[in-house]
């Protein structure tokens, strides 16, 4: 796999092409980075942009971790003192996951975003974004259901991350998508380049396969969870025998988040997947490529229950490292 097929296997977008594309030829020295609120231990979502992190990485990429501490402050998320505690928590985390840490730096928004220079950028970006913007920039990842100052505040200051932390590549899932075209659009205002940027795809409700999977709401998968969580988890999640959406009656569509999982989490970090199956079943399928056992979902080969059985146990190989650490 080249280095641009790399970098960009499983993204759902980047912006642009050939702004990837000339980082992908000349990756020595360049800075990729992702941001997270301190709000918790890590949960499938976090895992999903930390497996491109790791992409990056073999890439020949350095890595830069936002602990974005005065985020989570402006958006509800407790004391500075429980926040920093949690950041330090997820550094662990994010290591025991699978993060080289050699090669990532860990930042404290806090480090910078009160120095007099951001503060005063931050305004100069404050006067060229209205508040009808901030607010659609922020909608799908604030708390609350109202929007408060300091939230219309925090994509500004996301826009200005990219340029204090020095990065040539911003990361996020595709609902981060507002926040990245607001940079593009603003940062040249104050002399700085509109940053190149890649999305991450969502991962859709475990339960339901109808809408994003969430910490906050539904079921999700985090490193909390034992073994026997993650197995009863997968057991319950919506897998029908196809990739295909679905369309429901609500005009939405229904996902198959086993598959997602697979194509998402496991195949990146697994070189082979093996379905283990008794004899007088067929024996167990092995799998090099994720599109070999969605085709085989597909066919009848592989039946759901044996597909949630090997997605139990892969996912439990990537988060027991980081259980141990929560636990320890």
């Amino acid at each position: 796999m080249d280095a641009y097929d790399l970098i960009t296997r499983n993204a759902s977008e980047v912006v642009t092409e050939d702004e990837v594309r000339a980082l992908a030829d000349d990756p020595e020295g360049k800075r990729a980075y992702v941001g997270y609120e301190p709000s918790g231990v890590l949960h499938i979502g976090h895992m999903l942009t930390a497996n491109k992190l790791i992409d990056l990485q073999e890439a020949g990429f350095e890595v830069v971790v936002l602990l974005a501490d005065v985020h989570a402050y402006l958006n509800g998320k407790g004391t500075f003192e429980e926040i920093r505690q949690t950041a330090e928590r997820m550094k662990e985390q994010f290591i025991a996951y699978g993060l080289d840490e050699s090669q990532t730096e860990f930042v404290l928004g806090s480090e910078y975003q009160l120095d007099e220079s951001y503060i005063l950028d931050l305004h100069a970006l404050e006067l060229e974004t209205t508040l009808s913007r901030a607010e659609r920039a922020m909608a799908e990842i604030k708390s609350g259901d109202s929007v408060t100052v300091a939230q219309a505040v925090y994509p500004i200051m996301q826009a200005l991350d990219i340029v204090y932390l020095d990065v040539d590549l911003a990361i996020g899932g595709m609902e981060q998508r507002k926040v990245h075209m607001l940079a593009r659009d603003t940062l040249p205002s104050i002399n700085e380049d509109s940053p190149t940027c890649m999305h991450t795809p969502l991962i859709a409700d475990l339960a339901t396969g109808i809408g994003k999977m969430s910490s906050s709401k539904g079921v999700t998968i985090s490193m909390e969870d034992t073994a026997e969580d993650i197995e009863d988890k997968v057991n319950d999640a919506y897998c029908p025998p196809t990739a295909d959406p679905e369309p429901t009656d609500d005009g939405d569509e229904r996902e198959n988040p086993v598959l997602q999982i697979f194509e998402y989490h496991v195949f990146p970090r697994f070189e082979q997947v093996v379905v283990e199956r008794p004899d007088e079943y067929g024996g167990n399928l092995e799998y090099d490529e994720y599109e070999s056992l969605e085709a085989d979902l597909e066919s009848g080969e592989l039946h759901p229950l044996d597909a949630k059985g090997a997605l139990t146990s892969y996912l439990d190989e990537l988060i027991a490292p980081g259980r141990e650490k929560i636990n320890g």
